[in-house]
């Protein structure tokens, strides 16, 4: 069992197409299709079910890929080590975010790091908090930026705070509030909301400060991007609780102080365990660990 033939059955799982495997692999479809049919005589089992009009994994292929994937990534980390060993960084760097981060200028440190680290390959997720802890505990992704209701704490990773910051009232222009100084979620609990899905973080905390005050909410729609909720509130289609730092982020809306304003703590995370030497450097840049 080789890796390159590893690498090609990663590659059509995730793309369900022997053809966009082989273009992302830089190979003919052909040798492809041999090398994956080469894998399955040694398996003793079909990877895939192949018809005119799809491809998809086989119980045998579900049961195969996250083994390939984790040989891959160790295999990966093996060379990236060794680089690093003399000095030379590369490998991957993925960095999960959620996307109303604000204590840090995510793309600013991302262009610092790829000018500085060349050979590492970046790549971004963003995501509910929750999600990207457990991405960095699989190893999916090396580092995440969270954001959580003060209450909570990531579990089974490390972790920095990055900052503090208070929830602020977001309206439309035309609306009643947006000429006012202030507001207590008391007054806020008769308008119709915007916020995040359910379960996530970012609606964790919204919805225990409206508990510890004793009031109900409508939250008619629930999105996962800020800027599409900007968007919506313009409308006049609801009002939101955001982060005070990432709002100036948004256009053509209007935010009002919160009394009793729920607050956030955002994070920085990464795998307890393994350390890349990209993420290493990457932590470094941020200033969390020393070089």
């Amino acid at each position: 069992m080789e890796l390159q033939q590893m690498r090609y059955v990663v590659a059509v799982a995730e793309t369900n197409s022997f053809t966009r495997a082989a273009e992302r692999c830089l190979v003919v479809q052909s040798a492809l299709s041999h090398q994956i049919a080469r894998l399955e005589r040694e398996l003793g089992a079909r990877l895939f079910e192949r018809t005119s009009r799809r491809v998809r994994l086989t119980a045998a292929g579900e049961a195969f890929l996250p083994a390939a994937r984790q040989c891959l990534d160790a295999a990966e980390r093996a060379g990236s080590e060794v680089a690093a060993a003399v000095g030379e960084i590369r490998g991957r760097l993925t960095v999960g975010v959620i996307p109303t981060v604000a204590a840090v200028d995510v793309p600013a440190a991302l262009q610092t790091f790829r000018h500085r680290y060349p050979q590492v390959r970046i790549g971004l997720r963003v995501g509910a908090s929750g999600q990207l802890v457990e991405q960095v505990k699989d190893g999916a992704i090396e580092v995440a930026f969270l954001g959580l209701p003060v209450s909570d704490r990531p579990e089974g990773v490390s972790t920095r705070e990055l900052g503090r910051d208070n929830l602020i009232a977001v309206v439309a222009p035309s609306h009643p509030l947006a000429e006012e100084s202030s507001v207590n979620l008391k007054r806020l609990s008769s308008e119709v909301f915007v916020d995040f899905p359910t379960g996530s973080a970012g609606r964790a905390q919204t919805d225990q400060a409206f508990a510890s005050a004793k009031v109900s909410r409508e939250v008619a729609f629930e999105v996962t991007a800020a800027d599409f909720m900007a968007r919506l509130i313009h409308q006049s289609l609801g009002v939101a609780l955001l982060p005070s730092k990432y709002v100036p982020n948004l256009t053509g809306v209007v935010t009002v102080p919160v009394t009793d304003a729920p607050a956030r703590i955002e994070h920085l995370v990464w795998n307890r365990f393994t350390v890349t030497p990209a993420a290493k450097a990457f932590l470094e840049i941020l200033g969390v660990i020393e070089k």
